[in-house]
């Protein structure tokens, strides 16, 4: 049988309208943050450091709401292929109940209990002392953090990826202005240092929000604003939400405490090491927020086709998402990595800090590829219904061996802080071949709408048949 001709042209623009607003909405947060750093890095090392820290806990909270952002992008995107309004309406109502109790947890936490928090990533007192101070003020923040999310993913899954953008345009635009009058004092405020940065986070989220509210009702779409029909869930809905959304949030959450174990152990290393890991973070932002573009489009291009029952669309897609994304990130590594130089020097990085900083560059992108597409393949699985597979995986390796190959290194044999941080990924080329036996094999496909199991049922996965039309 000839192997039929892939439409790429028609492929590609689907990915772009996805793709190319989030990794611009990405790319103008991690820009955002390169200029906080900047700013920051002009009151010295140790306010670099404390403001990284705290940025760790953010990532924890991050982990704490992603599952549910996993587990309702997956109903989104198969209720919109299917046409089910009502699926969509009530997916969203418990995805962002769920998601902002997390966010009003960790912002509890960090008002009330900063120096609990700050004590957990680092022994340095000074460090600690500054990093609670800006806690205080940014864990206010995050509520309003989560609910971006939430209405992002909706609106990405529905059609509307362009207005998280103009969010996080405005959002980031007042964040950096607000950083230059806060921070050092301009046009007559007071110069609050780190505090002015908590406060320039806290008004430029509430900014994010309110223009996504406000874009999404200009715009009249039928779902961020129909709050009636969010809450309408029933017990066999709810079974089926948290059945699916378990094993994702499992996985993000013992994730995102094995980060938390690893942030600890290279918490204890010397200051110019944290300030060189508070920068790497923002650099390795930008490589995630190009990445961002892509695993969105894998779970709306993919799961958009598991709901509306065609199956040889989704495998079609899948596969080739993933070496696009694979093939994007290597360029990207490239241009980072040439660009070494001014970037951290723009940053503050000088002597041992900036040779750690370059150090942790070099081995973050020698694993990016290969971390990418399994980030890539885990999201295509969990937009498709499989949320088991890619989580076990993920979960197994980090505690049997990332966590012990860390904390032994780090902190019993004290081996330098470049190898330690090298095996944060040493079990990337390992899960990479299991996931791409799982992925060529079709079995993540499992639909939760009546078109999609319809469809499935005399399903078999074929490399020759694309499912594509021009």
């Amino acid at each position: 049988m000839a192997r039929m001709k892939y439409p790429w042209g028609s492929f590609l623009k689907k990915i772009a309208v996805i793709a190319v607003p989030v990794a611009l909405q990405n790319l103008l947060a991690t820009t955002g943050s390169m200029v906080d750093t900047m700013m920051i890095a002009s009151l010295g090392q140790t306010e670099v450091g404390a403001v990284g820290l705290c940025a760790q806990f953010s990532s924890l909270m991050f982990a704490g709401y992603w599952g549910f952002v996993g587990g309702g992008m997956l109903f989104f995107s198969q209720y919109w292929g299917a046409k089910d309004d009502d699926g969509i309406n009530r997916s969203y109502g418990l995805t962002l109940t769920c998601m902002m109790s997390v966010g009003f947890l960790f912002c509890l936490l960090a008002v009330c209990f900063p120096e609990t928090v700050m004590r957990l990533y680092t022994d340095k007192e000074s460090i600690r002392r500054i990093g609670a101070e800006y806690l205080r003020i940014a864990g206010f923040a995050y509520p309003l953090t989560v609910f971006s999310m939430a209405m992002a993913a909706l609106l990405r899954c529905t059609g509307k990826v362009r207005i998280p953008l103009w969010g996080s345009v405005a959002g980031v635009f007042t964040n950096i202005f607000l950083n230059w009058v806060l921070i050092f004092g301009n046009l007559g405020a007071p110069a609050l240092g780190v505090r002015g940065a908590a406060l320039a986070t806290l008004i430029a989220q509430a900014v994010n929000c309110a223009v996504i509210l406000a874009a999404a009702r200009r715009s009249g779409h039928a779902y961020l604003l129909a709050v009636r029909r969010h809450f309408r869930w029933s017990r066999r809905f709810v079974g089926i939400y948290l059945k699916k959304c378990f094993p994702i949030i499992c996985n993000e959450v013992l994730i995102g405490l094995g980060n938390m174990v690893i942030n600890i152990v290279l918490g204890r290393q010397p200051e110019e090491a944290i300030a060189a890991l508070a920068v790497f973070r923002t650099i390795e932002g930008l490589v995630i927020g190009f990445f961002a573009g892509f695993s969105n489009a894998s779970s709306v291009l993919v799961g958009t086709e598991v709901g509306a029952g065609r199956p040889d669309t989704a495998f079609a897609r899948a596969w080739r998402l993933v070496y696009l994304c694979q093939g994007f990130i290597a360029l990207l590594g490239t241009a980072v990595v040439s660009l070494h130089t001014p970037i951290l020097n723009l940053m503050g990085m000088r002597g041992e800090s900036f040779r750690l900083a370059f150090g942790m560059i070099v081995i973050y992108l020698a694993f990016g590829i290969i971390r990418m597409g399994n980030w890539t393949q885990n999201d295509t699985f969990r937009a498709a219904g499989d949320a088991t597979y890619g989580t076990v995986l993920e979960i197994v390796f980090m505690w049997v061996m990332v966590l012990p190959l860390v904390c032994v290194s780090g902190l019993v044999l004290k081996w330098p802080t470049l190898l330690v941080f090298a095996f944060c990924y040493a079990d990337e080329p390992v899960r990479y071949i299991m996931m791409q036996v799982h992925l060529h094999s079709g079995k993540w496909i499992r639909p939760v709408t009546p078109e999609g199991l319809k469809a499935l049922r005399n399903w078999k996965p074929d490399h020759s048949r694309t499912g594509e039309t021009e």
